[in-house]
C-alpha cells in the first residue's frame, strides 16, 4: 500500500512537471499584446488584444500584421513601447514609393529589416520612421481577443 501511495505521489509530481514545461514553452513562443491607439483601424480598434507568436523577421511575410519596438527618435510620452503594424515591404522587396522620402535613396528593403504600414492612413509607420530593425521585432499576430470596438477589415494573415 505505501507503494501505491508513493507511486501516486511520483506520477502527480511528473505530471505537474509536464505541464508547469508545457506551459512555460507557450509563453515562450506567444505573448499578448494590447492595440493602442487607431493606427490599425478599421482592422483593430484600441484596446484590441492580439495573440502574437514571437518569430523572426526573416518568416513574415507582406500583408503579416507584425508587432515590434517603437523606433528610437520616435517615442514620446503618449506613444506604446510596442506598435502593431502591416507588413508593407520585406527583405528584397522594392521601398514603396510613399516611404522612399523615410529611407533616402535606397529602391530595395536590405536583409535585416521591414517597412510597415498602419491599416489607418493616419498612422505613424515607416513613412515617419523608415526601416524596423530585426532587433527590434517581436513577432506576427496570429488572432484577436476580445475585440473591444467595432472593428470590421482583415483578421491577420495567419
Amino acid at each position: 500500500m505505501i507503494w501505491t501511495v508513493i507511486w501516486a505521489v511520483i506520477s502527480a509530481a511528473v505530471c505537474a512537471l509536464a505541464a508547469w514545461s508545457a506551459i512555460a514553452a507557450v509563453r515562450h513562443r506567444y505573448t499578448v499584446v494590447q492595440v493602442d491607439g487607431t493606427s490599425m483601424a478599421p482592422t483593430f480598434a484600441d484596446g484590441d488584444r492580439l495573440l502574437v507568436r514571437r518569430a523572426r523577421l526573416g518568416t513574415v511575410k507582406r500583408g503579416d500584421v507584425v508587432v515590434f519596438r517603437t523606433p528610437p527618435g520616435h517615442q514620446a510620452a503618449d506613444t506604446p513601447p510596442w506598435l502593431v503594424k502591416r507588413a508593407a515591404a520585406i527583405p528584397g522587396d522594392g521601398v514603396p514609393a510613399d516611404m522612399r522620402p523615410a529611407v533616402g535613396d535606397d529602391t530595395e528593403v536590405p536583409a535585416g529589416r521591414l517597412m510597415v504600414r498602419g491599416d489607418n492612413p493616419r498612422s505613424l509607420d515607416s513613412r515617419n520612421f523608415g526601416y524596423i530593425d530585426a532587433d527590434g521585432f517581436r513577432g506576427v499576430a496570429v488572432r484577436r481577443f476580445g475585440q473591444t470596438g467595432p472593428a470590421g477589415g482583415q483578421p491577420p494573415s495567419r
